[in-house]
């Protein structure tokens, strides 16, 4: 199964139409399936009064307040149509977070037809019941949340109209950038044995290790932050990868899937080839003259593996020669 990779642009355009667009040129030369922004109202988000997030304190100005970040990277209706077409343009999937009903039914009407639920609103119940009334597909992220506000956010869906064949739940943990040992990336597993979803995982780890490793434990879905320049002013750049780093994520999620396989163990063509060269036969340790017996001190097991296999031992041993055999011959019977 191919894994959705989402290139998570994010607020990391600060605001700038141009440098969101050339996050998208770097989405696509990526190869990666879908570049997300996030459509929100500082007004219908936060109070004016709401505090800064820890990491966001650490990288934007500890004067100014959440509300006033979060206008400084707002995206207009303009901004988002120039978005699609420019997507359109390069030929990857425009996506976006939406974080109040309003810009929600924005993107429904800019053709959006899949919705990303971020941590943040899945205690929102007008907001997940709105969102479960359309029956699309859903990605829902749940970093901060327990198994029971997942089930009860699953639930939400469920009865406004959304199969839970249509949900994705993204593992995730709200943290920017997340220590290693808060990853608890078998949660990913956990959360799919628990309530039968797709699973998948929302990275904010630095690096590209543990998207990697959730692959390979059967995400469907990976989403990851990525900026032109870590360096950039904005509460997001610090746990995002750089362009040369998002293309050898992807390029190595690629890689695995193939390497999944389809879980039949077989030889392998390749393997073919070298199964006579690395496998081992009966062959004579010692002379052996016709008639004598086959011995654990005439036979010994050797490259090629053209003759008797060493797991015919017990049947060869005991056995009488039926000619002579020089040493390092292969036995035959």
């Amino acid at each position: 199964m191919k894994t959705m990779v989402i290139a998570e642009a994010g607020v990391n355009h600060n605001g700038d139409i141009e440098l969101a667009k050339r996050l998208i040129d770097v989405a696509a030369e990526a190869k990666a399936d879908l570049v997300k922004f996030q459509t929100f109202s500082s007004d219908r988000l936060v109070t004016k009064t709401a505090k800064k997030a820890f990491y966001q304190l650490q990288t934007t100005d500890v004067m100014e307040s959440q509300h006033g970040m979060l206008r400084r990277l707002e995206l207009s209706v303009d901004m988002h149509k120039e978005l699609i077409a420019h997507c359109n343009k390069r030929n990857i999937g425009f996506f976006s977070t939406g974080f109040d009903i309003e810009s929600v039914d924005l993107l429904v009407s800019l053709g959006q037809n899949q919705f990303k639920i971020p941590s943040g609103e899945i205690t929102n119940l007008p907001y997940l019941r709105h969102i479960g009334r359309r029956g699309q597909p859903v990605i829902l992220s749940t970093g901060m949340a327990t198994l029971g506000e997942i089930e009860a956010a699953i639930e939400a869906l469920e009865q406004a109209g959304t199969p839970r064949a249509n949900l994705t739940v993204l593992h995730c943990t709200t943290e920017y950038p997340t220590p290693m040992v808060e990853v608890n990336l078998r949660s990913m597993l956990s959360i799919h044995n628990a309530f039968g979803v797709d699973v998948g995982y929302s990275d904010h780890t630095q690096g590209t290790e543990v998207a990697i490793a959730a692959v390979a434990l059967g995400a469907t879905v990976i989403e990851k932050h990525f900026t032109l320049d870590r360096n950039l002013p904005g509460p997001d750049h610090k746990a995002s990868l750089e362009p040369a780093e998002l293309q050898a994520m992807v390029s190595a999620i690629r890689n695995i899937e193939v390497a999944l396989g389809d879980g039949i163990k077989r030889l392998t063509l390749s393997e073919a080839r070298n199964k006579s060269v690395v496998r081992k036969s009966l062959v004579a340790s010692h002379p052996i003259k016709a008639g004598e017996l086959f011995s654990i001190q005439n036979v010994t097991t050797k490259r090629p593996g053209t003759g008797i296999s060493p797991m015919g031992w017990d049947a060869v041993i005991g056995r009488k020669a039926v000619r002579d055999f020089t040493v390092d011959e292969l036995i035959e019977l």
